[in-house]
């Protein structure tokens, strides 16, 4: 194996690749990164449930394959300073040249490298790349950390001729975006595991091709697209085979209490709120209409208390309720209006959250029992 290629373009296909090798694997060659050279320049990884595939144009001298440790590929191409490299083996192993440094690092047998899954299925769906970034960056933060129960570890995406819903819950807050779309022609739904689903979306950021195409293989869901200055970039994740929960039964219809306010008003009052609420991270919030007072207060007996109000238009019931505040500034990123209206529903019921004139994004908060 023989290649030639610029330091910027081997660098963003290492990077790539580099964040979905395995971490503290028992098998080697699951921390490393394969670089087959036939027709083309191929790199991969996997990790058994998430694995790559970049594909980068080259000049190719000789065919042939390699594998070596990913972290210590993406530290040797960093530190090089020219603007050509040249990477060849040498004995099995990977040698890599560039003005003025020479670098040998040991490969490991790549035959042992597990095999990628080939593109198709039957369920293949054009869809845009920043449709589908911005539907899972808008709820992912609500899903589970844990995946005791899969379901709620996971961003349920939904599509269909209208458009793409996404959905992601931990049981204790909610958030739903739904983005209309032309593009969508199939209907298609698939639970991706949390960790899978920010990979996928830190992928998409390196891909500049305006749709990619999604396909659902078994259990299997695999992504394609082209990337920036490198070629092909194929994704594939494992998917979850489960059922998520009937969400829209829990998303109150009727409310008792509404308050609009500036979105960055109350996201100052939360974070000052935070200082004082100690470990617990509890706010109470207090809305009373006839006295126009909407105000929050957090109190720590290592800290101190504080009480604050805001500017706010507000009608229906007096009410008394306490929440997280990190669950209920976590939406704010996914809220691009400048005013947000916060629906109570009364005492122990959920809060739900929407930007003002923008029907696409709903969050739903659970309120504490104290």
């Amino acid at each position: 194996m023989k290649i030639g290629t610029t330091k910027e373009r081997l660098s963003r296909a290492v990077l790539l690749t580099e964040r979905i090798v395995g971490k503290k694997e028992s098998l080697p060659v699951l921390s490393c990164i394969l670089i087959e050279v036939g027709k083309e320049c191929i790199l991969r990884a996997t990790n058994l449930e998430a694995g790559i595939e970049v594909r980068i144009p080259v000049e190719i001298d000789e065919v042939g394959m390699v594998a070596v440790n990913a972290h210590v590929l993406a530290q040797t191409i960093r530190s090089v300073s020219a603007e050509k490299i040249t990477l060849r083996n040498e004995d099995s192993n990977l040698l890599i040249e560039s003005r003025g440094t020479k670098t040998l690092i040991k490969a490991v047998p790549h035959n042992e490298f597990p095999p990628l899954s080939p593109m198709g299925g039957s369920r293949g769906i054009s869809v845009s790349r920043d449709l589908l970034m911005r539907g899972i960056q808008s709820v992912a933060y609500a899903a589970s950390p844990s995946m005791i129960r899969p379901e709620l570890g996971s961003v349920y995406v939904s599509m269909n001729s209208s458009g793409m819903t996404t959905v992601a819950t931990d049981s204790f807050r909610l958030a739903e975006k739904s983005i209309r779309s032309t593009t969508i022609k199939n209907e298609q739904d698939l639970l991706i595991p949390l960790k899978h689903a920010l990979e996928l979306t830190h992928v998409l950021e390196s891909i500049d091709s305006e749709m990619v195409e999604m396909h659902l293989n078994d259990s299997e869901l695999i992504v394609t697209g082209n990337g920036l200055q490198i070629g092909q970039v194929r994704y594939i994740s494992r998917v979850i085979d489960g059922q998520f929960p009937n969400y829209k039964e829990i998303i109150p219809k009727q409310f008792t209490t509404e308050a609009t306010v500036l979105k960055n008003d109350f996201a100052e009052m939360l974070r000052k709120a935070r200082v004082f609420s100690g470990n617990d991270q509890h706010v109470g919030l207090h809305l009373y209409p006839k006295r126009k007072i909407f105000s929050a207060t957090a109190q720590s007996p290592d800290v101190g208390e504080m009480s604050d109000s805001i500017d706010a238009a507000i009608s229906g019931d007096d009410l008394d309720i306490n929440f997280h505040i990190g669950y209920l500034s976590d939406c704010f990123s996914s809220i691009a209006s400048d005013s947000i209206t916060l629906n109570f529903s009364g005492p122990g019921r959920p809060v739900v959250i929407r930007g003002v004139s923008d029907a696409s994004f709903t969050y739903l908060v659970m309120p504490l029992n104290r």
